[in-house]
């Protein structure tokens, strides 16, 4: 017990350490910079040549005469759309019950019974050494109904050309208002042919797409159990 209470008090002290750094003020806007991206390793098909046009100043795929104005290859951005509406609706009911009885007696061990008189207090009984009972009951319910509709633009940076022409894109997007910050993330593989006209690719055209929208705050601080409720969830087993 001495030595976990130190313990307990260093982790809330490690977990409250950037809270305690922003103690008053509004939550701190990461700064630009260059997108900490992993290279991304995809099933390639094998490299086409593109025909030869003669006498033909028109390039395949593109939207314009002169150039096309969409992104196409690293640096490049592109406007990511996200509109996403789900409905989900979950019931759930649980009931438990469990009743134990245990009992252990040792009335001769290696002629030892002879002893228990001198070590242990009188009245001792050898046959009832062990004896416990335990009763326990559980019973819950619970039902989840969620709507969430999130519709947003975010531009995104292109990160990589896949050799089969695919592009990695990733793009972040900050607000802040008052003291209560919104961070919006998309990353994903999009194909240059699903970049419409105006430059934006849907979100359901991403794949492997990563889209995360949150924040952090006065608003979402309240939100969260605390962080010593949090470490109590995880370790107790009951």
């Amino acid at each position: 017990m001495k030595r976990t209470l130190p313990l307990l008090l260093l982790l809330s002290m490690t977990g409250c350490a950037e809270r305690l750094s922003e103690l008053g003020r509004a939550p701190s806007m990461a700064p630009i910079e260059n997108p900490n991206v992993r290279p991304v390793s995809m099933p390639m098909p094998a490299p086409q040549t593109a025909p030869a046009e003669a006498n033909s100043l028109w390039r395949q795929g593109s939207r314009t005469f002169l150039r096309d104005q969409r992104a196409a290859q690293v640096g490049d951005l592109v406007t990511v759309l996200v509109q996403i509406e789900d409905r989900a609706q979950l019931q759930n009911s649980t009931e438990r019950t469990r009743a134990n009885t245990e009992s252990l007696g040792l009335p001769r061990l290696l002629g030892l019974d002879s002893s228990y008189g001198r070590l242990l207090p009188n009245g001792f009984d050898p046959s009832r050494l062990v004896s416990g009972a335990s009763d326990s009951s559980s019973a819950g319910n619970g039902q989840i109904q969620r709507t969430e509709t999130v519709t947003l633009r975010v531009a995104a940076t292109v990160t990589q050309a896949l050799p089969n022409g695919n592009l990695v894109v990733a793009g972040r997007q900050q607000v802040r208002v008052n003291h209560e910050l919104r961070d919006l993330q998309v990353s994903g593989i999009i194909r240059p042919q699903d970049i419409a006209s105006d430059n934006t690719v849907k979100h359901d055209r991403l794949a492997e797409a990563r889209i995360a929208y949150g924040g952090r705050g006065t608003v979402s601080d309240v939100q969260q159990p605390r962080y010593g409720q949090q470490l109590l969830d995880i370790i107790l087993p009951f």
